[in-house]
């Protein structure tokens, strides 16, 4: 039991809360007053605050649906994830509109205010939401996006019409389970595929080769999320005889003769999202399945990379700030000698430096989704700084709890591993800096130099 306070205790205490601006703005003239927000809220509301309307329900329901659904699953899936029921979280993420966000009604389940500001601006509060309660699962559902994106930037009448909207239709008013993979990574050719210099050497081996009525490919693909649940995956493959300009997407789905999924890596984190091996034995595609033009799959991709990676940025968000509000909670609730950890000020100051560092990654996220079209440079330097950013928190919040963040319960040390790989995937970030450098290496870099 705390000692009571004496009279001099109190009254120090009564005039350190005196000072605090919430209860001295009493003291200015009425239009001061009006000048101070002392409302009090949390960092979590005063920033949803600061969305459009239909972006603030959508950022509460994406936080509901991830407390109601993902919360309780999210140590048995990273345990084991091979027994793991993907299906019905992926049923109830559709029935809730969670998998539709890429269109609004009546196809999709966008809201067009926010969807008209920029079609990955809500991917993007969505994302941060679900993998603040695990990462390996964020990833299961998100990758969906990934794998539909390609047809609709392909920006093909055709191609939208035929496979897009119809897929859309089903998820969003039937709540259909059924998800879409993205398949670019070769065994040969990882960051490569995601850089022009290395992409004009890299070593290919998945080929689309003509045949009457459509394509035979033959080749396999590798680390690709959600891979082996996929009922339908965008695969990009060169033209036989040719090199990577001239990389196509294709429509390959399940069932087709030939196609299969093969070996399931173990990963260090995000382990509830399965990244397969993609086998193409003999593949027949037919015409019907091209996405957008022949040839146009180098350019497709990289576009879909600048709208995916701020995706991947508020994943990494999400990672370091459902570290962060672990730890705040333990240091709310346990005790060093006679005070909480909250209360000693070594702790208050890296509770605070963790606070930075997230509004700083959430800042540099909701900047690269704030035009309609997403910018290369933008992109990239969110995603590099959000995933940086999410190693640094995850690390201190472990630091914070001590022998506590190593246990498996608390959900830290998941986070920690599961933010690693928002380092790696949708291009490293060594690949994503020289992106930024690519992007602005005419207007910003080798401005006014000499070409000898």
């Amino acid at each position: 039991m705390n000692k009571p306070m004496n009279k001099l205790e109190r009254t120090l205490e009564e005039k350190v809360d005196s000072l605090y601006l919430r209860n001295a703005q009493k003291n200015l003239n009425v239009i001061g007053r009006m000048l101070v927000d002392g409302r009090e809220m949390s960092m979590w509301d005063h920033d949803t605050s600061t969305l459009p309307r239909g972006a603030r329900k959508l950022r509460k329901k994406a936080r509901d649906f991830a407390r109601r659904e993902i919360r309780p699953r999210a140590a048995e899936a990273d345990l084991d994830p091979y027994s793991f029921d993907h299906k019905s979280l992926i049923k109830a993420a559709a029935k809730d509109g969670l998998m539709s966000l890429m269109f609004v009604p009546p196809f999709g389940r966008a809201n067009t205010r926010a969807y008209f500001k920029n079609a990955a601006y809500q991917i993007a509060v969505v994302a941060e939401e679900l993998s603040t309660e695990d990462g390996g699962l964020a990833l299961m559902l998100m990758a969906h996006n990934l794998g539909v994106v390609p047809l609709l930037l392909s920006g093909s009448i055709g191609t939208i019409t035929r496979h897009f909207l119809p897929h859309y239709i089903k998820s969003s008013w039937l709540g259909s389970s059924d998800v879409m993979a993205f398949a670019i990574t070769e065994p040969g050719a990882g960051s490569d595929v995601e850089d022009p210099e290395g992409g004009a050497q890299a070593k290919l081996v998945t080929v689309a080769k003509k045949v009457k009525g459509g394509y035979v490919i033959n080749g396999s693909k590798v680390f690709i999320s959600g891979g082996g649940i996929a009922d339908k995956v965008t695969v990009y493959a060169k033209l036989e005889g040719e090199d990577l300009d001239s990389w196509t997407c294709f429509i390959v789905e399940k069932g087709m003769k030939g196609f299969s999924a093969g070996r399931k890596e173990k990963k260090m984190g995000q382990r509830a999202s399965d990244a397969s091996e993609l086998n193409f034995d003999n593949v027949f595609v037919p015409n019907k399945n091209i996405v957008g033009k022949l040839r146009s799959g180098w350019a497709n991709n990289a576009n879909v990379l600048n709208y995916s990676r701020p995706g991947v940025a508020a994943m990494a968000l999400g990672q370091a700030r459902g570290a962060f509000e672990r730890s705040l909670e333990y240091c709310r609730t346990n005790r060093l000698g006679n005070k909480r950890l909250i209360d000693y000020r070594e702790v208050q100051m890296e509770l605070a430096d963790m606070i930075m560092s997230i509004c700083s990654a959430r800042s540099t996220v909701w900047y690269s989704v704030s035009s309609f079209r997403c910018y290369q440079s933008l992109s990239s330097a969110a995603k590099v700084h959000a995933s940086d950013t999410a190693f640094k928190v995850t690390n201190q919040a472990m630091e914070l709890m001590g022998d506590a963040g190593y246990i498996q319960s608390y959900g830290v040390e998941r986070a920690m591993r599961d933010s690693r790989l928002t380092q790696i995937y949708e291009g490293t970030n060594q690949m994503n800096r020289l992106a930024i450098m690519e992007h602005q290496w005419h207007q910003e870099f080798n401005k006014g130099a000499i070409n000898i």
